[in-house]
């Protein structure tokens, strides 16, 4: 376990709004040579199924980038009424390629900036390795506490879709609406001040929370959402066969949130469940793989050393 050190002062009276939180965080890792992305324009479960990480994280080429992903966990949906627990949420992701020696310091530079003072808070990287099944992806890492609150996972990508990361690269996944109950000293998800106009993200997503929810426990029609599976995944094996590796991804990430849903309707068993899993990791590999050979000759050419 490792513990800050760094002291930071932060004379700010007013806690950001989330809105505010969001552009802070933009600015501080566009100053650091990050490329600020816009979300990717697919339903998935969190901010590393984005392509700007999984594929960008393979293969030599230096790549820095950031960006908000909203993030969809079907299961995780309260109908609005657990104080913070949702179905829909954003993360805030970066991945640093390579990872830069001081990347723990910058993390906790950008903490400071959204107004979350090392030295007046215990801050603690907490060995807890990450995996991702439905990728084939796992790194070595850390859960970033905040007065014994979990609020960054902060990851050395290892392995994305089966392959290693050669160089490794530095990932850190925020979750906004956390770190911003914190920061705004809110107990309820739905009490965040959006903005500094008087909206909260109540106003917001309450009734998303609340309508996405029954979709997701009660409404979704399990045949068309078995159907879209076979769709996706017979897509993504169409496209890697194409050699056209992004299309491929986007149908693998398709799949993995209709397998989500499927879960969310109680239609899934055990047994299949992991079925379900190796299935979509297959389309995830076979897309990273498509991705590698697509990429390795002129990867090769261009820095010396390499091999796939």
């Amino acid at each position: 376990m490792l513990t800050a050190q760094k002291p930071v002062s932060d004379q700010r009276t007013v806690p950001l709004s989330f809105q505010d939180m969001i552009l802070t965080l933009h600015a501080f890792w566009s100053a650091q040579g990050c490329l600020v992305l816009q979300p990717y324009d697919m339903r998935m479960g969190a901010g590393t199924f984005h392509p700007a990480t999984t594929l960008r994280a393979l293969g030599p080429e230096p790549w820095k980038a950031a960006y908000v992903q909203p993030s969809r966990r079907p299961t995780d949906g309260r109908y609005g009424e657990n104080p913070n627990r949702l179905q829909h949420y954003y993360q805030y992701q970066v991945i640093l390629k390579p990872n830069p020696a001081n990347l723990q310091e910058l993390y906790l530079q950008s903490l400071a900036a959204i107004g979350v003072d090392p030295l007046a808070h215990d801050i603690r990287f907490v060995e807890d390795d990450w995996e991702s099944p439905t990728l084939g992806a796992w790194g070595l890492g850390w859960e970033v506490w905040c007065d014994g609150m979990e609020v960054t996972q902060f990851t050395y990508f290892q392995q994305v879709g089966g392959f290693d990361c050669k160089p490794v690269a530095g990932e850190l996944t925020y979750g906004l609406e956390r770190l911003a109950m914190y920061i705004q000293g809110v107990d309820r998800v739905y009490d965040l001040r959006f903005n500094d106009q008087g909206v909260s993200y109540g106003d917001v997503f309450l009734a998303n929370e609340q309508e996405l929810s029954k979709y997701n426990f009660e409404i979704a029609d399990t045949e068309q959402l078995f159907t879209g599976f076979r769709h996706a995944e017979a897509e993504a094996q169409r496209c890697i066969a194409a050699g056209i590796p992004l299309a491929a991804y986007d149908q693998a990430i398709e799949a993995s949130h209709l397998f989500n849903l499927l879960q969310a309707r109680g239609v899934i068993s055990v047994q299949e469940r992991a079925s379900y899993i190796g299935r979509v990791r297959d389309l995830a590999k076979g897309s990273c793989e498509a991705w590698i050979a697509k990429n390795a000759d002129r990867w090769a050419s261009e820095y010396a050393g390499w091999t796939a």
